[in-house]
């Protein structure tokens, strides 16, 4: 037997000179850096049908790998694995993780432990410290842990073969990590057939095709290869060239079916002459398809039944493991593994598996379906009895008929918790969708709705609420989760851009709530997606509702998270009405006194980021920076890095704007996008990350690259239904403005300050739409208007009292008048923003005040400005305001 399988293998490499000269090529450049790194390969890819030798192929590159003393990380897919989340990436990772303890997987996977503990395996029924990870989160954490082992043990080969069948998950991670290892010591070496990638893998599947070798195909072989492997099998007899030739054409090449054919040929005595050729077609019958199920039977009932078995539980199935489900003794099912090893169906002896992924798909699909149904029923028990956790167990599940036991949907539900842990919401998502159709009895039915409501809310919203209703539909709900099926339902209408729905249903549950609590919980939903909703009647009624609400808190010393949560509405609500900033600070002050956490599973995360964000309005960047660092890094430890850790990085960009840190201001928003992009194209977080980068762009005099920008994500209207800062119309108008496009500037501005101010949104630190509107009403000759408009912006920032607002109103207004007038403002101006950390914006109030003493022929304090504006544009590294500061002064003399 073991002479066949080298056969086999050696049947797989046969005319593959080529291909094994590209890998020993690729392999020697990464174990000796001979080759430079940018000219070496980091990705090969083969492809082909089944039985061209693919497996064989890899099976070289992996010991030639390892000749060369490099790190080999190797998996493989599974036609029955393919709905385990992850299955692919455990089997490269466990070979590591499972040859050392505790301590020593802990520094493998490093600060990472807690967000992939469930993902690679290591502990499915641990309760994860922190809230779920999402995908992204996984997938960051994967990629830390491979490079650090390619940097610290490698150089690293790894090595995927059947990717075709590889879960979703590993398939999403691989082809993300592919494009990111071009300094890395790392070869990717994958195999998979091209025409059974599964739905959803165009990722993968163009991954190689970025690569500048590509998918390297590989072919059937030739009628002299297959004459070489018919007189090797056939040892010293005489072997005539028409037998050779008829092998060849019945196998059309395949190296696989070559091997099965020559080596039933032998069993039946056909001798390798002409004579026999005829009989060939009837003989290659019998090693595939009903052929080989009639080989099976042959065998006996024991052997058949455990080899139906191991073909419902996949690879890499334990003796044991296949002998309980096939219902057989040890003894027996070891005797019935000989059989199958002799009749070239399976290899191993403790770890079995099918000679070939062909057979096992031809075993599994002579299962009749009530029998199938039975094994993948005994399976799911049996590897819940070894111990193996609900998460393994859950593909078995999916496989059989729903039979109203409510023990299959509580497994069900534990794996799709064991999943959402995992950073796998889909797959939990399939669990929990099967465990509906058991169906769950009354009183399990409206949590199952629950969690398949949450499993479904970060990527598809619109489902998550049907789910979310019918849970509201069940009677005899208990409070609490009445509360939390409410709250979820809000958050995916509000993710669906049903705003106001969202108010709607927080408000008639904050009416029907049973406890003070529960009540005050609904009510900073119901305020948080009001305040969201950019469309929204009754803003000033809901600001006024607001603010009662919080001085009872105050008063009330109520230092629950939900009265936090409204003291740190209240003080966003001040910010964006134009409120005076000490009230802003205040409440900010007192929603922090307690703490908010950026990552509790059961509140908002916008509520902690908005309120952070009122420090950098009310001019204390320092605290807001603080305050954003922190959240930040409860992102990163929960594994929140998609959407979330997106939304943190772009809001600190722009408070970087707002201070004149420009660079660091762009590095911020343009990491803000790359993340959204990773997550997926036209998320809301976009409308953030696009408009902060414009505005960045436009400050920088980057106008082009801003429209071009613009065009490439579609920013213009209709605009979110949902309130964005910096407000997108704003920013469209303002980038308008510097194209030269004035009358379509002045239209956007128009529009923005409408909506803005129905919603008596008045603080124009918060929004400048009057400020561009100004600068349009002049390019437009009309100099009242822009005035008018000017000096309305400056009361507004007064009344909010911010330095940074008033300055940046009074050089505004500045710009409109000359002489006097003019240099008094700005030095106001000047004044103000020289209080706060802002050099960007005080250096261009500088270059105005500087040029505005030239033009009234104060020439010394004029150079005098200019050489400040240079020093502050420089500390800044505003590269164009110190070029032109300098320019001018040199003007001057």
């Amino acid at each position: 037997m073991a002479e066949q399988i080298q056969v086999a293998a050696d049947a797989g490499l046969l005319e593959r000179d080529a291909e094994l000269q590209v890998a020993r090529e690729a392999l020697d450049g990464l174990a000796t850096a001979v080759v430079p790194a940018e000219s070496r390969e980091r990705l090969l890819v083969f492809t082909g049908a089944a039985g061209l030798g693919k497996t064989s192929l890899l099976a070289r590159i992996r010991e030639e790998a390892a000749a060369r003393k490099l790190l080999v990380l190797s998996a493989r897919g599974g036609e029955q694995e393919q709905l385990s989340a992850f299955q692919v990436v455990r089997n490269l990772l466990n070979p590591l993780l499972a040859e050392v303890g505790e301590d020593a997987r802990r520094g493998i996977l490093a600060g990472w432990y807690e967000i992939l503990a469930v993902a690679v395996g290591l502990d499915e029924h641990r309760e994860a410290a922190l809230a779920a990870p999402d995908p992204q989160g996984v997938r960051d954490g994967l990629d830390w842990v491979v490079t650090n082992l390619a940097v610290s043990r490698g150089p690293l080969v790894l090595v995927v073969d059947d990717a075709h069948w590889a879960d979703a998950e590993s398939l999403a991670w691989l082809a993300s990590f592919a494009s990111r290892v071009e300094d890395l010591p790392v070869l990717l070496v994958f195999a998979y057939r091209p025409d059974e990638l599964p739905p959803g893998s165009e990722a993968f599947q163009s991954m190689a095709e970025r690569d500048g070798l590509g998918p390297i195909g590989l072919s059937a072989l030739t009628p002299e290869a297959v004459a070489v492997m018919v007189h090797d099998m056939y040892g010293t007899r005489e072997v005539q060239a028409a037998f050779c030739r008829e092998v060849w054409a019945v196998t059309a090449g395949n190296p696989f079916e070559t091997v099965e054919l020559v080596a039933k040929a032998q069993e039946r005595g056909l001798p390798p002459v002409e004579a026999s050729c005829p009989l060939l077609r009837e003989v290659a019958s019998a090693t595939k398809g009903s052929g080989l199920v009639a080989r099976l039977e042959r065998l006996g009932r024991v052997a058949t039944q455990l080899a139906h078995a191991v073909a419902v539980l996949g690879i890499h199935t334990q003796l044991d493991l296949a002998a309980s489900v096939a219902g057989q003794t040890r003894a027996e099912a070891a005797d019935a593994v000989e059989k199958l090893r002799r009749a070239r169906i399976l290899t191993g002896h403790q770890t079995l598996e099918f000679v070939h992924p062909l057979i096992a798909t031809s075993v599994y699909r002579s299962i009749p379906d009530g029998q199938r149904t039975e094994l993948h029923s005994r399976a799911a028990w049996a590897l819940l009895d070894a111990g193996r956790g609900a998460g393994t167990a859950a593909r078995h599940w999916l496989e059989v008929p729903p039979a109203d036991d409510d023990a299959v949907v509580e497994q069900l539900r534990s794996a799709a918790r064991m999943f959402m842990k995992a950073g796998a919401p889909e797959t939990a998502q399939r669990c929990l969708a099967r465990a509906l159709r058991e169906p769950p009895s009354r009183q399990q039915r409206a949590g199952v709705l629950f969690e398949l409501g949450y499993s479904t809310l970060l990527y598809d919203p619109v489902a998550t609420a049907g789910h979310l209703r019918a849970a509201l539909a069940e009677q005899g709900l208990p409070e609490e989760l009445r509360q939390s099926i409410t709250v979820r339902l809000a958050q995916s209408l509000a993710h669906s851009n049903q705003l106001d729905e969202a108010a709607r249903v927080t408000a008639l549950a904050a009416q029907a709530a049973e406890s003070h609590q529960a009540w005050l919980r609904l009510q900073v939903w119901n305020l948080m997606w009001c305040a969201f909703d950019a469309d929204e009647r009754g803003s000033a009624v809901r600001s006024a509702r607001l603010a009662k609400l919080a001085e009872r808190i105050e008063a009330e010393r109520d230092t629950s998270v939900a009265g936090r949560y409204i003291l740190g509405l209240r003080a966003w609500d001040a910010v964006v009405r134009g409120e005076h900033k000490d009230v802003v600070t205040h409440y900010a002050d007192l929603a922090l006194e307690g703490g908010l956490s950026w990552t509790d599973e059961e509140w908002a995360f916008e509520v902690p980021l908005l309120t952070s964000l009122t420090y950098m309005y009310t001019d204390q960047p320092e605290r807001c920076e603080q305050l954003f660092a922190r959240g930040i890094a409860e992102f990163e430890e929960a594994g929140w890095r998609g959407a979330h850790l997106s939304f943190a990085h772009t809001i600190l960009g722009y408070a970087r704007y707002r201070y004149g840190n420009l660079a660091e201001a762009e590095a911020c928003a343009r990491l803000g996008l790359e993340i959204a992009n990773r997550v997926g194209e036209g998320l809301p977080v976009h409308w953030y990350a696009v408009g902060t980068l414009i505005t960045v762009l436009v400050a920088r005099g980057s106008v082009a690259q801003a429209v071009a920008l613009a065009d490439r994500y579609d920013f213009h209207a209709p605009y979110s239904a949902a309130v964005v800062f910096p407000d997108p119309q704003t920013v469209r108008g303002g980038m308008l403005l510097l194209a030269g496009e004035f009358e379509e500037a002045s239209a956007e501005l128009v529009g923005a300050g409408a909506r803005l101010d129905a919603r008596e949104m008045f603080n124009p630190g918060w929004c400048s739409w009057q400020r561009r509107l100004a600068q349009a009403r002049v390019r437009l000759g009309d100099l009242d208007g822009a005035r008018e408009l000017a000096a309305s912006a400056l009361v507004r920032a007064e009344r909010f009292g911010a330095d940074s607002s008033v300055g940046m109103e009074l050089r505004s207004c500045a710009k409109l008048v000359r002489g006097e007038e003019q240099i008094a403002l700005l030095e106001r101006a000047v004044e103000l923003l020289g209080r706060v950390t802002a050099p960007y914006v005080l250096g261009l109030a500088l270059l105005d005040l500087a040029r505005a003493l030239r033009a009234d022929g104060q020439l010394e304090r004029a150079r005098e400005e200019f050489g400040r504006t240079r020093k502050v544009a420089q500390e800044c590294a505003a590269v164009l305001l110190a070029e032109q500061a300098r320019t001018e002064l040199t003007e001057l003399g």
